[in-house]
């Protein structure tokens, strides 16, 4: 505990012995921050944790670290962070063990996510309104692991400061080394303006780090964020997935870890470096879907990007995406098109007929 308010006082975060910086955090998304993505990111810099996918605990022990589009890596993904969604006490023991065989870096717990599918099971924002079976399961983890121990909450079903002080509290009475806490509201929409500022007396009370998460989509909107909340660190999601560069952009002007330096973007270049990605490390009948999800943020870079995102939505097959894909580049940013990289041109229609 003294450890992470030392490294709290010196900007740096030190979370059950590991040391993150710059404090700049990839949350975890189904089917976006999976291993093609990181990378993706990882070539811009700036990013201090990695985060898998949610993964569900009573699978986790049965897949194939290899081949398993939840579980694929590369050596450059460090440090990288899991994260569990459980629903039980008897899902911790064999999933943490699976996750040390794994080599994580730190285990978060999902106590925040809404998501219908993710109530269902038991999970989430259901799991997180248990605080008795809250309690028993970081016990059990924190009893079962050395690695750092982190969750992921929501404000809760509504704003009640006692209430969020004393769920974070719980959390760190029980072992929890770091809070990341998503500025919404339980049933809140991402279209909802984030409430930065009711993470300030979770921040103020704790002495975990603690790390907000929520309508961080630029330079501008971390500043102001930071400001709102006095957390640690953020941590980035959808907007990850649109820009991978933002982690540099953020992490130069806030905190210059990149020298002062802003990255130089080639859109057509990141596009297709992702598409590298995913055929490099996922068999066939896993990209197309992959490709489609990240599609949809990253064309928002663009004017009229919603034709690229609406046409390789609508595309049967990983051929026939990346065909519509180049037809828009094409149209779009003829100069950024021309000046992909050879390695990459095996993905382009035209040049791989030829």
């Amino acid at each position: 505990m003294d450890n992470n308010v030392s490294a709290r006082n010196k900007g740096r975060l030190t979370v059950g012995g590991l040391d993150i910086w710059p404090p700049l955090f990839l949350a975890p998304m189904a089917g976006l921050t999976h291993s093609a993505l990181r990378t993706t990111i990882l070539s811009f810099g700036g990013v201090g944790l990695l985060s898998t996918e949610m993964l569900a605990a009573w699978r986790l022990p049965k897949e194939n670290a290899d081949s398993s589009p939840f579980l694929v890596k590369t050596s450059a993904e460090k440090p990288l962070s899991y994260q569990l969604l459980l629903s039980k006490v008897d899902m911790v023991e064999p999933a943490i063990a699976a996750l040390e065989r794994l080599g994580a870096d730190a285990i978060d717990i999902n106590l925040g996510c809404p998501a219908p599918m993710i109530r269902k099971a038991g999970g989430g924002s259901v799991l997180a309104a248990n605080h008795v079976l809250v309690r028993d399961i970081i016990r059990q983890a924190r009893k079962l692991t050395r690695l750092p121990l982190t969750a992921k909450i929501r404000l809760g079903k509504e704003l009640k400061e006692e209430d969020m002080v004393g769920f974070g509290l719980l959390l760190q009475d029980e072992g929890v080394d770091l809070l990341t806490v998503h500025a919404r509201l339980e049933k809140e929409a991402f279209c909802r303006k984030p409430r930065w500022g009711w993470i300030r007396p979770i921040q103020h009370n704790l002495s975990i780090p603690v790390i907000a998460n929520g309508g961080i989509d630029s330079v501008a909107t971390a500043v102001r964020c930071l400001e709102e909340s006095g957390a640690d660190g953020l941590m980035i999601g959808r907007a990850a997935a649109s820009k991978p560069w933002l982690f540099a952009e953020i992490a130069s002007a806030l905190f210059d870890d990149q020298g002062g330096s802003v990255p130089v973007v080639c859109l057509p270049q990141v596009y297709y470096q992702f598409v590298d990605s995913l055929f490099e490390r996922f068999r066939p009948e896993r990209r197309l879907g992959r490709f489609k999800e990240f599609t949809h943020y990253f064309a928002t870079n663009y004017t009229f990007g919603h034709h690229l995102a609406t046409r390789v939505q609508s595309s049967a097959s990983m051929g026939d995406a990346l065909e519509r894909a180049e037809q828009f580049f094409t149209r779009s940013d003829p100069d950024g098109f021309a000046a992909l990289p050879d390695r990459f041109k095996k993905h382009v229609t035209s040049w791989s007929a030829g």
